[in-house]
């Protein structure tokens, strides 16, 4: 979308127009009318620089062009310094309307740190709706912000090292007049001509040259558990690391998954059994490029890994979850981009989408396989997702109390048998308590039990 926005400034006035009154509003782009007093133009203001940027327009509202008069444009051009903090940075375009009145095109730079409004609110770009956060929801983008973003600084390289390739196609894609312009319209080099790490991570032929751990590692397992020593599962010649660009990364990983996730032989909505991927890929892959694009690339000596086991997928990215969300519900997470740069370009070439809708299109993918939930664990490094090969009947989940469907996904998130302690300890309840709901998923056919007696010490729960 943002692409075509910008390409629809270069357009003869009344197609330009047409095309910004068209347009569907989303994650990126926004519209308010013409009439709209300048202060209230903070909060979608402060909501796309603090999301990944975008565009906002002033002087079409619900299809119709209603053009900003030379006073009130005047007003409008000095809204984000007047009314944001720090000023929200934006350049702007104008469109001749009708009547003396103009068209002005926002295009509001990703923040390096977290703006506000002049009155003390904080907005964020959620989906086509600024969305107001609450006092901890701030606290969270604040301290996931930090005072930068790590992709905004600067790198000892110049940016006639990036790909030229790599660079002209990006230039084509977004509609650009140079390299230099779509470098610089996208916050990928500094004021004095530097590429920022977004920029070398993207467009950089070697990317490890200055970020050794920024690369995807892809291994396969012949068993549940990965084994130490001598019995180590890994299977031969299926441990790959691809260090390029971030796209290409991407893809090839995305080859090399699909060719060695495990299949099975599965009934087919047409009553014939067929050769089926464990995970389906449309889950797994919104995994993988989640990882990517939100991963900490400051931290050094780690890297993303995606295993594949006979029986599950599990991603582990470095950096905290990239989101305002309990890991327990992460449908629920409110978008934030630890890499507004990195995201902004990625959603552009059409790998990256909006990440709350990424997750929640991967829970409904793996619900509509009949698979369990995704489970996101996350340590003081980093994040492992775990897609398991787990079926669950449709409905049974939704039923369940949060403590049954927190203490499955501990036992999901072991891969082996858990005392009845242990999984009370994890989920913090007594250990009645953890009983009862253990009892409610034995009852519902997702755990299994094995002991001498529910007051055995040593008897333990599993998955099925």
């Amino acid at each position: 979308m943002r692409s075509a926005i910008e390409q629809s400034l270069s357009l003869p006035g009344a197609e330009a127009l047409a095309a910004l009154t068209t347009a569907p509003e989303d994650q990126w782009f926004d519209r308010k009318s013409g009439r709209i007093q300048a202060r209230d133009l903070a909060a979608p203001l402060v909501a796309l620089a603090n999301a990944e940027g975008g565009y906002l327009v002033v002087g079409i509202s619900e299809g119709v062009v209603d053009g900003v008069t030379a006073r009130r444009a005047n007003e409008i051009r000095q809204a984000a310094h007047n009314f944001t903090d720090p000023p929200v940075a934006l350049t702007v375009f104008e469109i001749a309307a009708h009547d003396d009145t103009t068209v002005l095109v926002l295009r509001v730079e990703a923040g390096d740190g977290v703006h506000a409004t002049t009155t003390g609110h904080v907005y964020l770009r959620v989906g086509d709706t600024s969305r107001r956060l609450t006092f901890a929801q701030e606290r969270e983008l604040r301290f996931d912000r930090g005072e930068t973003t790590f992709d905004s600084r600067p790198v000892t390289a110049r940016a006639d090292e990036l790909d030229d390739r790599a660079c002209a196609d990006y230039r084509d894609t977004i509609g650009s007049s140079s390299v230099t312009d779509m470098l610089n319209a996208r916050g990928l080099l500094t004021h004095d001509g530097r590429p920022t790490v977004a920029a070398w991570l993207l467009f950089a032929d070697r990317p490890g040259a200055i970020f050794p751990s920024a690369h995807v590692r892809v291994l396969k397992y012949a068993d549940r558990e990965r084994g130490t020593g001598e019995r180590m599962t890994l299977m031969a010649g299926h441990d790959v690391r691809f260090d390029g660009p971030l796209p290409s990364q991407y893809r090839e990983a995305e080859e090399t998954i699909r060719a060695w996730i495990p299949t099975l032989q599965r009934l087919g909505p047409d009553g014939r059994f067929r050769d089926q991927p464990i995970i389906p890929e449309a889950a797994w892959k919104e995994g993988v490029i989640n990882a990517i694009v939100h991963r900490s690339y400051s931290m050094q000596g780690d890297h993303i890994r995606v295993e594949l086991f006979p029986n599950r997928i599990e991603i582990t990215n470095p950096g905290r979850f990239p989101g305002i969300a309990e890991l327990h519900d992460p449908t629920a997470v409110i978008r934030v981009a630890r890499n507004p740069r990195i995201a902004r370009v990625l959603a552009e070439m059409g790998i990256a989408r909006e990440l709350g809708e990424g997750i929640r299109r991967m829970f409904a993918t793996m619900r509509a396989a009949g698979l369990a939930d995704p489970v996101y664990r996350q340590s003081a490094s980093g994040v492992t997702l775990t897609l398991l090969d787990q079926p669950v009947a449709a409905g049974v989940l939704d039923g369940l109390p949060k403590t049954a469907r927190r203490l499955l996904e501990v036992l999901q998130e072991a891969g082996r048998p858990v005392g009845t302690m242990e999984a009370a300890e994890a989920v913090g309840v007594a250990r009645p308590t953890a009983i009862r709901h253990l009892k409610l998923l034995q009852a519902n056919r997702l755990v299994t039990w094995s002991g001498g007696g529910f007051s055995d010490p040593t008897a333990t729960w599993a998955v099925r």
